[in-house]
């Protein structure tokens, strides 16, 4: 990255555009330490998901306890959606600790409610979809480092996938069509792969946008590895949907 190159950059609004690199702190070794953080950062979080989940299946107690009480699993539910809204929001403002806890407990009370995927397909289903979700991951994120292209123009198009997917699930469930089920798949599965392109992009934009202020980019790298988090989980859910086998089944 030369000085005076054009660049994806982010800005205190919390919007995108292109400018020109002219933070003489920021360089290229310095991105790259900081994007490995970023995935470090996601990592751990799916490692405690995995954990925590791991955890939930072995103690039948919380388990019969998690899936016996709907306000409960509902509870959680919304307390995620709740997590997620408030570390967004409130990214610029808080201490880089508070929201690297904030992200952890998101990822361990997602270990919760996903701890029913471990009791619905069979062990080798969960092997096969957490392979093929890490080898697509891999392959998103590298075009998303590398490629020259601006992804932000697609984020309006991933954004209404984003609603279509929400709007198709909800109408669903009433539904209960597996042809429908099977289109919300594959629109899952367009859209996640796009975002964790555009969010590998994206990271490019913090560093470089934030202009040496270590302190936003760090939280800033915290939101990163939760969208890079959520991109992976739902990945692996797309796959597991599509070629998952239920234990009912096996």
């Amino acid at each position: 990255m030369k000085r005076g190159e054009r660049v994806v950059y982010y800005n205190e609004n919390n919007n995108y555009g292109t400018g020109l690199y002219e933070d003489e702190f920021a360089t290229i070794r310095g991105m790259n330490t900081f994007i490995a953080k970023v995935y470090g950062w996601m990592f751990i979080g799916l490692i405690v998901t995995a954990g925590v989940a791991l955890y939930t299946v072995s103690n039948v107690n919380l388990l019969y306890a998690i899936l016996s009480n709907n306000i409960l699993f509902y509870g959680l539910l919304i307390g995620e959606v709740i997590l997620v809204s408030v570390l967004s929001a409130r990214i610029t403002r808080i201490r880089y600790s508070t929201a690297v806890a904030m992200f952890l407990i998101y990822a361990a009370v997602n270990g919760l409610t996903l701890s029913v995927l471990l009791l619905v397909f069979t062990g080798e289903s969960i092997a096969s979809a957490l392979g093929i979700t890490a080898l697509t991951f891999g392959i998103m994120s590298i075009y998303g480092y590398v490629t020259r292209a601006d992804l932000t123009r697609f984020r309006s198009i991933l954004f209404m996938g984003l609603i279509g997917l929400v709007v198709l699930s909800l109408v669903n469930i009433f539904l209960r069509s597996s042809g429908m089920e099977w289109f919300i798949s594959m629109l899952s599965l367009f859209v996640f792969l796009g975002l964790t392109a555009y969010d590998m992009q994206k990271l490019k934009g913090f560093y470089f946008g934030t202009q040496g202020d270590t302190g936003l980019r760090n939280n800033l790298g915290v939101i990163g590895a939760l969208e890079l988090y959520l991109d992976f989980i739902n990945l692996f859910i797309t796959f597991l949907r599509l070629f998952g086998r239920s234990r009912s089944r096996k």
